[in-house]
């Protein structure tokens, strides 16, 4: 049974939240407000979060910060959940580290549908839903087990959105893909056919790859047609 904590200060959509997952076999805690959610988030260590963005004491942006710097807890997937729906404040979501993002008013249908969809990336579905194995080509292997992905001997830990986008782009490596495909294969949806939600998240996976890459670049950006994975890597153009 997956565990999943929601952070919301409005008693009501807390409410229905968390009846609504219990409904569909889920274990789901609360809290009040930031300060209260971070704190239930390292006690009991969630399989994922669903954090409201405007909440007393500490903000929702503040908590997912302070969750994406924490060892123990970087790996779980966020679901932001606010009433904040301009493409500024989704990207601002994005760049401390949320997953998806889902405006209220909201429908409880898609509100399922996400949280499955975050759970299946994370492996924290039964293993008949998610493919285990092991890809390699090229400089990268791909750990479905430990969210990871080996770049020759260097070991990247990914969230589970990036793991799903580098396992898109491997499995169609030397193509292009276009944005809109790509969020369909990653997020099993269309999220508001909104581009800036894949160009974030490619933008953190590529820093973490060429992080560990000896100079080389992986992932490439093809103006007008999306991104295509190097597996072998190629050297920056420095002009």
């Amino acid at each position: 049974m997956a565990k999943i904590i929601v952070v919301d200060d409005d008693p009501s959509i807390q409410t229905l939240i968390r009846v609504n997952l219990e409904m569909q076999g889920y274990q789901a805690l609360t809290a009040n407000d930031g300060v209260e959610g971070y704190a239930l988030i390292q006690q009991e260590t969630p399989d994922l979060i669903i954090l409201d963005v405007m909440m007393p004491n500490m903000d929702g942006y503040s908590v997912c910060q302070r969750v994406r710097k924490n060892p123990g807890l970087e790996h779980i997937p966020v679901l932001m959940l606010t009433a904040l729906g301009v493409v500024e404040d989704k990207v601002k979501g994005f760049e401390v580290g949320a997953d998806d993002y889902l405006v209220k008013p909201f429908d409880l249908s898609e509100l399922q549908v996400r949280v499955r969809a975050l759970l299946r990336r994370s492996g924290k579905l039964p293993k008949s839903a998610v493919s285990q194995e092991i890809l390699s080509v090229g400089d990268i292997t791909l750990i479905p087990e430990n969210l990871e992905a080996k770049i020759k001997q260097h070991i990247v830990k990914l969230t589970p959105t990036e793991f799903e986008i580098l396992n898109a782009l491997l499995q169609n490596h030397h193509q292009a893909i276009a944005l809109g495909k790509l969020l369909q294969e990653v997020w099993g949806y269309s999220p508001d056919d909104d581009v800036e939600t894949i160009r974030v998240h490619v933008r953190h996976l590529r820093a973490k790859l060429e992080k560990v890459s000896d100079g080389k670049v992986y992932i490439e950006t093809i103006y007008g047609g999306g991104y295509r994975l190097i597996p072998e890597g190629m050297v920056k153009d420095k002009r």
